[in-house]
C-alpha cells in the first residue's frame, strides 16, 4: 500500500505562522537528527521513552529510508528547516496504521501536530486506512490531548506507564466541526497584520500628483489612521508629506502590511524584500503580472508567512475607531458603518461603498480582492464573522477557489448575519455538451445557484437590486412569509405594486371580513380593503398610519408595501402621508416598505421616530424584490440544519474496486457498457429494470421470453460504445409483442446501424408512471452537483431541473424533488397517484453517496425514472468515469 507522492502545500498553524507540509524522505536525515538533538532530555524522553542518544539516529533512518509501501512521513518546515514530522506506517492487515510525531522544542502548543496529523489522516484514508494506532508515556498530557482534540473517534488503554490510542479515520461531522474551527481561529489570526495594521509601508507613491501609490498615501493619511504610516521611494525624501526612506530595510520598524504600487516587473523583488525584512502582509494594487513574477510573488509570501490581498486590486479599509484605515485609490473614504464587503472588481466596489454610504449603512471593512492570489471571499466571512462590528456581509465573486469549503462557511455565517452576493456571469453560455443530459442541465449558473441556495446566500441580480436589499435588511425586521398586503392611495398604484409582488413571487391575499371591516373603520368613506387596499386621495396621515399599524400587527400579514403618490388633496390639507410610515412611536413587528415613484433615489432609508428606518424605494418592482429575498432568508433560518444522511447497504468498496478496473483498461476514461453500468448502480442500491444483454437475434428472442411481463411486451434498445441519446438516433424498438416482431426489430438495428452496434438490451415494457430525470456531473470547480427534474425525451427542451452540490442534506434532497417545476406531479396533481417521495429522496441521496464516494465519476444519466405510487425504477442509466485522484476541500491548506 503506497501512497501517491502529493505536492508541498502551505497551511496556517494556530496563531497565524505559515508552514509549509511536504512529504519527508532521504534528504531530511541531518534535519531530522537536528531537530532531535536540539530537544531537551524531557521531550526526548517523552517521545522515545528513553534518552538513549541511539534512538534518534533510527528514528532518523526510517524516515530517511524514503518512500515505500505502507509507509507515509510529512514533514512541517519553516524558514527552509523542520519544525514537525508525523509518520506512520501500516500494520498487517492493512487498515491500521502505526503513527508517531514530533515537534520541535519551541513550537509546542502552536498546533504543529494537529496539522501534521490532519494532513497524515488525509494521505491514509486516500491509501486505505481506516485507523490509527499510537503509544505514549501516560504522563505525555500535550501528545494525548492533540489526539482527543482532532475530532476524531479515540479509545484510550492504559497499559502501567503507557497509553495504547487508537483513533479511527472516520471524516464525519463532528471531524469537519473541529477543523473548521481550527482553520477559522488561524485565519482570523493570519488577517490581523492585514486589517488592523499597528504600522503601514506605501511602496511606490509617485512624487508626482496622480500615481496609484501617491493616491493610497494620501488616503491614509486623511483618513485619520491611527497607525504609523511610512514610504519607500528611492529618491526622494519625502512623498505626500510622509518622511520616505529608500528601501523597506531601513524603515525605523518593521510594518505589519506594505502597499505594493509598483510596475508589475519589480514585485516579485519588492515581496521578497518585504519578507525577508519581517512584513506579516501584502497588499498589490499593480497589474499586469506574467506567470513567472506571479509565481515570484507567491513564492515570497509562502516562505516568510506573509497574507497577500490582490494583485489587480482597488486596496481595502478598516473603519472601526481603533484602526480607521483606508489603504485604496477611491475618490472617497469608505463610510463607517457595520457591512463587510468584498469584491474582485474595483468598479463594483466602489457602487457599493457609494451605495452604502449613501444609505447610511456605512462599511465596517472592505476589501478588493483583485486577482485573489491569496486572500478570498471564504478569508473575509471568516474575519467578519469574528470581528464584532459587521452585521452585514456583501459580496462580488467572478470565481470560486474553493466551493464547498466556501459553502461550509457561508452556511456557518449566514446564521449569523445575511450574505448577499450579485449574482456575475448570468449570460455565459451554459455547457451545452451531447455528452448527456447531466451536462447539458448543469449549466455554471446552475451550480452557482445551487451554492448560493444551500448555503443560505442572497443572491441578486444587480447591484441595485444588492443595495435595495441591504437597505431592507438593514432595516425592517424580516418577512416571516410571502403574504403582503399592498395599501395605496392612488387604486393604480396599487394594481401595479399587486402585480409587482406576484412576478417577484409574493403573495397578495384576500383579506379576511373582520380585517376589511375594520380597516375600512379606519379609513374615509369611499376606501376599499380587498387587498390591494385603496385609501383614496383623501386620506390623512393618521388614517394611514392606523391602517399600516393595523396591518403591520395582524398575524395574517407578513409584510406591508405602502405605494404613495403626491396628490393635490394631501398638498392642500398639510397632510404628509410619508411621515405616517415614519412616525411610529415603537418598531411594528412586520416589515414595511414604501414605494415614492416621485422619488430620485431608486432607494433611500427614512428616518423614523423610532430610531429605525423606512426604506422607500422609487418603483415597486425594486421592493417586491427585496421583500421576496428577505422572506426567502427567513424561510432558510427557519429550517433547522439538517445532516448527510447514512445510506444503508451501499458497497463502497466494490465500486471503487470496478472503477479503478475499468480506468486500469481504458486510461483516459469513458462511458461504462451495459453490464457495467449495472453493475455500479447496483452497489448503491439504485433500482433498474430488469433487463438482459443480446449479442444476436437468437438471444434477443430468449432474453425477450424471460423478462416479458404478463402482457408479453418488451422493449429493444441498441447499444455501441459511445451511443447515448438512443431516441434521437432511433436506435430503439417499444411495445414488442411476440418472437416475429423480435426479430424483425432486431434486423432493423442491424440494418441501420451494421457493425456499430455490439448488442442490444432486452427490458420488459415499463408500466405508466411519472418520467423523471436524476444525475450527477463532476464539476472541475465546485465537484459533484445532483441533478433532478423532469425527466423523457424532452427534458433538456423544457429543461425544468434542479441542482444541488454534493453530499446531499436531508433538507437538499427535500428541495430537490420540490423545486422543479413538475414538483405537483409527485404529489398526486389533478387526481393523479402521487409517487413514492421517500424512495426518490433515497435515489438522490444514494446518488449523492456515489459521487462523494467516487471522485472518478464524471457522469451519470438515469433518464427515465419511472416514479409512481409504489416505488421507483430506472429505464436507462449511463455512467462515465475519467481518472482523477480523490481530493478534501476541507483539508486545511492556503492557494
Amino acid at each position: 500500500m503506497t501512497g501517491t507522492k502529493e505536492a508541498p502545500v502551505h497551511a496556517l498553524l494556530g496563531d497565524g505562522t505559515t508552514v509549509r507540509i511536504r512529504q519527508a524522505g532521504s534528504a531530511d536525515r541531518e534535519e531530522m537528527l537536528r531537530l532531535y538533538q536540539e530537544m531537551s532530555p524531557e521531550n526526548l524522553r517523552l517521545r522515545f521513552f528513553s534518552t538513549n542518544p541511539a534512538s534518534a539516529g533510527k528514528a532518523a533512518d526510517r524516515v530517511a529510508a524514503g518512500e515505500r509501501p505502507g509507509y507515509r512521513a510529512l514533514a512541517a518546515e519553516y524558514a527552509g528547516h523542520l519544525v514537525g514530522l508525523a509518520e506512520y506506517e501500516v500494520l498487517p492487515p492493512g487498515s491500521t496504521a502505526e503513527i508517531s510525531v514530533a515537534v520541535a522544542d519551541g513550537w509546542h502548543r502552536r498546533g504543529v501536530a494537529t496539522l501534521l496529523l490532519e494532513h497524515l489522516a488525509d494521505a491514509a484514508r486516500t491509501a486505505g486506512v481506516t485507523a490509527f494506532s499510537a503509544d505514549a508515556l501516560a504522563e505525555n498530557h500535550d501528545v494525548l490531548k492533540v489526539f482527543h482534540d482532532l475530532g476524531l473517534r479515540v479509545t484510550s488503554h492504559f497499559d502501567g506507564p503507557e497509553v495504547h490510542c487508537t483513533v479511527e479515520l472516520t471524516e464525519d461531522n463532528t471531524y469537519l466541526n473541529a477543523v473548521e474551527i481550527r482553520g477559522r481561529v488561524a485565519d482570523v489570526v493570519s488577517l490581523q497584520p492585514l486589517l488592523r495594521p499597528r504600522a503601514v509601508v506605501v511602496i511606490g507613491a509617485g512624487r508626482k500628483p496622480g500615481s496609484v501609490g501617491r493616491a493610497i498615501l494620501r488616503n491614509i493619511r486623511t483618513s485619520s489612521y491611527t497607525g504609523l504610516v511610512y514610504a519607500v521611494h528611492p529618491e526622494a525624501a519625502a512623498v505626500a508629506g510622509v518622511h520616505a526612506y529608500s528601501s523597506v530595510a531601513d524603515l525605523p520598524q518593521v510594518p505589519d502590511l506594505a502597499v505594493i504600487a509598483i510596475p508589475a516587473a519589480y514585485v516579485d523583488g519588492v515581496a521578497e524584500e518585504c519578507g525577508k525584512a519581517g512584513v506579516r502582509a501584502l497588499l498589490v494594487v499593480s497589474a499586469g503580472l506574467n506567470t513567472q513574477q506571479a509565481a515570484g510573488l507567491m513564492g515570497s509570501c509562502r516562505r516568510h508567512g506573509m497574507r497577500l490581498v490582490g494583485p489587480n486590486c482597488l486596496g481595502l479599509a478598516n473603519t472601526e475607531d481603533r484602526v480607521r484605515l483606508d489603504a485604496t485609490f477611491a475618490a472617497r473614504h469608505p463610510g463607517p458603518g457595520t457591512a463587510g464587503v468584498a469584491v474582485q472588481s474595483g468598479g463594483v466596489g466602489i457602487a457599493l461603498l457609494d451605495g452604502l454610504a449613501r444609505l447610511g449603512i456605512g462599511a465596517s471593512s472592505f476589501v478588493s480582492l483583485g486577482d485573489k492570489y491569496d486572500v478570498s471571499g471564504n478569508d473575509m466571512l471568516q474575519w467578519w464573522e469574528s470581528d464584532g462590528h459587521t452585521d452585514l456581509a456583501l459580496l462580488h465573486l467572478e470565481s470560486f477557489g474553493n466551493p464547498r469549503a466556501f459553502s461550509r462557511t457561508a452556511r456557518r455565517v449566514a446564521r449569523a448575519m445575511p450574505i448577499l452576493t450579485v449574482d456575475a456571469g448570468r449570460s455565459e453560455a451554459g455547457r451545452r455538451a451531447a455528452a448527456s443530459h447531466t451536462a447539458a442541465a448543469a449549466t455554471p449558473t446552475m451550480t452557482r445557484q445551487a451554492l448560493f441556495t444551500q448555503a443560505g446566500i442572497t443572491a441578486t441580480r444587480t447591484i441595485g437590486e444588492l443595495l435595495d436589499t441591504a437597505a431592507l435588511l438593514h432595516a425592517q425586521p424580516l418577512a416571516a412569509g410571502t403574504k403582503v398586503v399592498v395599501v395605496s392611495n392612488a387604486g393604480g398604484a396599487g394594481v401595479l405594486a399587486a402585480d409587482a409582488c406576484t412576478d417577484a413571487g409574493l403573495v397578495v391575499p384576500a383579506l379576511s371580513a373582520d380585517l376589511v371591516d375594520e380597516l375600512l373603520g379606519l379609513l374615509p368613506d369611499g376606501a376599499t380593503a380587498t387587498n390591494p387596499v385603496d385609501v383614496t386621495a383623501a386620506v390623512g396621515e393618521k388614517q394611514l398610519q392606523a391602517c399600516v399599524s393595523l396591518l403591520a400587527r395582524h398575524g395574517a400579514v407578513n409584510a406591508v408595501l405602502v405605494a404613495l403618490v403626491p396628490t393635490a388633496v394631501a398638498a392642500a390639507t398639510g397632510e404628509d402621508l410619508v411621515r405616517a410610515l415614519t412616525s411610529a412611536p415603537e418598531p411594528l413587528p412586520r416589515p414595511v416598505v414604501a414605494v415614492l415613484p416621485a422619488q430620485a433615489a431608486r432607494v433611500e432609508l427614512l428616518p423614523a421616530a423610532d430610531e429605525s428606518t423606512v426604506p422607500a424605494y422609487s418603483d415597486a418592482e425594486d421592493a417586491a424584490r427585496a421583500l421576496a429575498h428577505t422572506a426567502a432568508r427567513a424561510d432558510w433560518l427557519s429550517r433547522l440544519p439538517s445532516s448527510v444522511p447514512d445510506s444503508p447497504s451501499v458497497e463502497t468498496g466494490r465500486a471503487r474496486d470496478l472503477a479503478a478496473a475499468y480506468l486500469d483498461g481504458n486510461p483516459k476514461g469513458g462511458w461504462l457498457d451495459p453490464q457495467a453500468t449495472a453493475a455500479l448502480l447496483a452497489c448503491y442500491g439504485i433500482p433498474q429494470i430488469p433487463w438482459a444483454w443480446a449479442r444476436d437475434e437468437d438471444e434477443a428472442v430468449d432474453a425477450a421470453e424471460r423478462l416479458a411481463g404478463p402482457d408479453g411486451r418488451v422493449v429493444m434498445k441498441a447499444y455501441w460504445p459511445g451511443l447515448l441519446h438512443k431516441s434521437e438516433q432511433h436506435a430503439l424498438h417499444l411495445d414488442l409483442h411476440n418472437a416475429s416482431q423480435i426479430r424483425a426489430a432486431h434486423r432493423d438495428l442491424v440494418t441501420r446501424f451494421g457493425d456499430r452496434m455490439t448488442g442490444v438490451v432486452i427490458q420488459p415494457l415499463a408500466e405508466r408512471g411519472t418520467e423523471l430525470f436524476a444525475g450527477v456531473v463532476q464539476d472541475e470547480v465546485f465537484g459533484p452537483l445532483v441533478v433532478f427534474g423532469l425527466g423523457g425525451t424532452a427534458t433538456e427542451l423544457l429543461a425544468d431541473h434542479a441542482a444541488r452540490l454534493a453530499p446531499l442534506t436531508e433538507l437538499d434532497a427535500h428541495d430537490l424533488l420540490t423545486s422543479p417545476h413538475c414538483s405537483p406531479l409527485l404529489f398526486g396533481y389533478a387526481g393523479r397517484p402521487a409517487a413514492d417521495l421517500g424512495a426518490l429522496e433515497q435515489l438522490l441521496h444514494r446518488l449523492s453517496r456515489m459521487a462523494s464516494d467516487l471522485p472518478q465519476l464524471a457522469d451519470v444519466d438515469l433518464n427515465p425514472v419511472l416514479a409512481g405510487a409504489h416505488g421507483i425504477t430506472t429505464l436507462d442509466a449511463r455512467v462515465r468515469l475519467v481518472p482523477r485522484h480523490a481530493h478534501d476541500p476541507y483539508l486545511r491548506r492556503l492557494r
